[in-house]
């Protein structure tokens, strides 16, 4: 098929590969982006988590946390422009929905926008928000968080990113927690441990990283093997307990934790305006 300029140059912004290479490559998957950018990768190409299409979303990310440390609530309000999320009207909405969603415990989006706040649903509200200010408003996720053992919250100076981390038993020392809350924010792991990565997630990289010792002219037994060292790393990168620490790199999460006496995490919330994630 005719590979246009414009996609070239659309999958050189989201990779940061070679305008050469990005063409092959969409040759290749027959303008499939994201096969275009799985060949990339099985060639070796250094490729970018940017992605010139993802919406450039404002607004900000609230969480609420009770005084016990066994109950959150978090939301994202989303909005167009950087003027309007930085509005203290925006931002007290903002809170004033947070606020109803924690003392009702609303867990979902449909439950939030259903919720009285002086005497309107807070899906009204946002339809007058859309009304006065004219931008798109919308409230893009609810979350609510219950545990038996210990949650720490972390948001990012901006309002652009928070994090909830649920330990699995008490936790003594807050710096330790906020520590780890941190580095999620930082690190975004996809998993607390290997066994919560998703199979495919898994079976790509190792084909991939096959690929990658093929292409580099390894026999394929070897590369076989060798595959396994490089999900290993890929491991150490993405799942949160075997991430190196990002204050003391000769530790792993999971032997800073073990250090500091401090259960082992349970589960994260890393909510991040337009790129949230679970682990």
């Amino acid at each position: 098929m005719s590979i246009q300029a414009k996609d070239v140059a659309k999958l050189r912004e989201m990779t940061g590969a070679g305008m050469m290479d990005c063409k092959k490559a969409l040759g290749e998957a027959n303008g499939d982006f994201e096969k275009a950018i799985e060949i990339l990768r099985k060639k070796g190409q250094q490729v970018s988590e940017k992605r010139a299409d993802r919406e450039a979303n404002q607004g900000v990310v609230l969480v609420k946390l009770s005084a016990d440390k066994k109950k959150a609530s978090a939301i994202e309000l989303n909005c167009e422009t950087d003027f309007v999320a930085r509005n203290e009207d925006f931002q007290a909405k903002a809170q004033s929905f947070l606020g109803a969603a924690y003392d009702h415990e609303a867990g979902t989006l449909d439950a939030a926008l259903a919720l009285q706040v002086n005497g309107l649903s807070i899906a009204d509200h946002l339809k007058e928000m859309v009304g006065s200010i004219g931008e798109k408003i919308e409230i893009a996720r609810v979350e609510l968080i219950k545990t038996q053992g210990t949650l720490v919250e972390y948001i990012h100076p901006g309002n652009q990113l928070g994090v909830i981390v649920e330990f699995d038993g008490e936790l003594k020392d807050e710096v330790v927690g906020k520590d780890v809350a941190m580095q999620v924010a930082a690190m975004k792991p996809i998993a607390v441990t290997q066994d919560g990565v998703d199979a495919s997630i898994v079976e790509k990289e190792l084909e991939i990283a096959k690929e990658q010792l093929i292409n580099e002219g390894k026999p394929a037994d070897i590369a076989e093997k060798a595959a396994q060292g490089k999900l290993r790393r890929f491991y150490e990168e993405r799942v949160l307990l075997d991430q190196k620490f990002v204050k003391e790199n000769s530790l792993s999460v999971r032997e800073f934790l073990k250090q500091n006496n401090a259960p082992l995490v349970k589960a994260f919330w890393r909510i991040q305006l337009g790129e949230s994630n679970i682990g």
